[in-house]
């Protein structure tokens, strides 16, 4: 390949992306915050490799990321190796066999990267950042809530703008389909009907179906079957089989405790929601924020996956996408996380010893902080260099001037004093 030959966008492979300051220090400050609200809730950070066997890896995945995985041969072993495309079934194996003295529930976080094939026309991220949890040892309605509590939680606390999670239950449509004899070529139209809410395509496909008036009513009720709280109560009237009013008696429990965590308001109800049916036993939830299109957070149950691993467990978890977040929250990031440096200490060379000790003395109390040595910066360089706040040191190497080249303000003090006086420090860490 001739770099030479390659414009910047086509010097790395199609579906990554390089990330400059400006989104970086947002991707950091998202990632930060939702880590914080994990550690309120009491999870412990666990870092999983970067690499896995593919046997071991596809254990644990859905049919929809199968054939997602990055996979190569490995020299050293002769085995497959491949990127992670989900982070669960890192931590499923991980406590499979990593954490047998474990006490049960185990509450988990991380954060990482993890790599899914797309076709080239699609313009999707090939390269998705993730951060989330998971609970391991606990099947019980208030496990679910308590993991879409923390995910409303997290929206909160970046200050997210209407913003809803949409919950589904996966055994309320296995009971609906559940004595229906379908061909495999019937389930997937069925399931894409409902996945595009076309109730028009779902009735003329069930004009080929051996099926009873009440299993009709079943199968045809489920596009409609989203909304508020009352979707409970008009699912109950239209469903007849034990499996699914199981379902819906989970989903009445799981909201009662929503009520008592009083984040109900922010929850939505869809039965007809199918999205990993294959890999999740219960409750599901998507998180959304109005104006983008997007899913920013998946979660639900899968109280089977930990079998796979040779130890059985109840689990449920939930995993924020934090580029959906960057995108989703343009205006808000601005304001909560900006590149640049608090402090540029300015000084000429015979003074250098003065301007590092002000540095490292400002360092200990918090600030970012850089040197310059020479010709003073002229205020446009230190706007691009995001530099919140200019202190030059006089000749005199004891007098300062501060600067502030966002609002043009300048004062005088000394070294003596923003080393000593909290008022003068509080001034340097200007306008963020």
């Amino acid at each position: 390949m001739n770099v030479e030959s390659l414009g910047n966008e086509a010097m790395i492979p199609k579906g990554v992306r390089d990330f400059l300051p400006i989104n970086a220090v947002k991707i950091h400050y998202i990632q930060e915050m939702l880590h914080k609200t994990f550690k309120a809730w009491g999870y412990q950070t666990i870092i999983p490799p970067s690499l896995e066997f593919l046997s071991v890896l596809e254990r644990g995945l859905g049919s929809d990321l199968h054939g997602c995985t990055q996979r190569f041969d490995d020299r050293h072993s002769g085995e497959l190796l491949a990127f992670p495309s989900d982070i669960t079934p890192q931590i499923a194996r991980i406590f499979a066999t990593r954490m047998h003295e474990a006490p049960l529930p185990q509450r988990l976080s991380y954060s990482g990267r993890v790599l899914r094939h797309t076709e080239q026309q699609a313009g999707k991220n090939r390269e998705i950042f993730q951060s989330g949890v998971e609970m391991i040892g606990r099947a019980s309605p208030s496990a679910d809530a308590e993991m879409i509590t923390m995910a409303l939680e997290c929206l909160e606390q970046l200050n997210a703008r209407d913003y809803t999670i949409d919950i589904g239950q996966v055994e309320f449509y296995r009971g609906v389909l559940q004595g229906l004899e379908l061909t495999p070529r019937q389930n997937a139209a069925i399931e894409q009907h409902l996945l595009h809410k076309d109730s028009s395509s779902l009735k003329v496909e069930m004009e080929h179906l051996d099926i009873t008036s009440r299993q009709a009513d079943e199968l045809l009720a489920l596009p409609r079957l989203f909304g508020g709280r009352d979707v409970l109560e008009r699912a109950a009237t239209v469903v007849n089989n034990e499996r699914s009013k199981r379902a819906l008696d989970n989903l009445h429990q799981v909201i009662r405790i929503l009520e008592l965590y009083q984040v109900d308001k922010h929850i939505t109800l869809d039965l007809g929601e199918l999205r990993g049916l294959d890999y999740y036993s219960g409750v599901t939830f998507q998180g959304f924020l109005s104006g983008f299109g997007e899913a920013i957070c998946l979660g639900g149950r899968y109280d089977e996956l930990m079998a796979n691993y040779g130890r059985p467990a109840p689990a449920t978890g939930f995993a924020f996408n934090l580029l959906n977040l960057l995108f989703a929250m343009p205006n808000t990031l601005e304001q909560a996380a900006r590149p640049g440096v608090d402090i540029l200490i300015n000084a000429v060379e015979q003074h250098d010893s003065t301007a590092y000790n002000l540095a490292r003395q400002l360092r200990n109390r918090g600030l970012s902080v850089c040197t310059h040595l020479g010709a003073e910066p002229e205020p446009q360089q230190l706007r691009k260099f995001h530099c919140r706040t200019l202190i030059s040191i006089a000749a005199d190497g004891e007098k300062v001037r501060i600067f502030s080249p966002k609002t043009k303000q300048t004062r005088q003090s000394t070294v003596t004093a923003l080393l000593s006086d909290p008022v003068d420090m509080e001034y340097t860490k200007g306008d963020k």
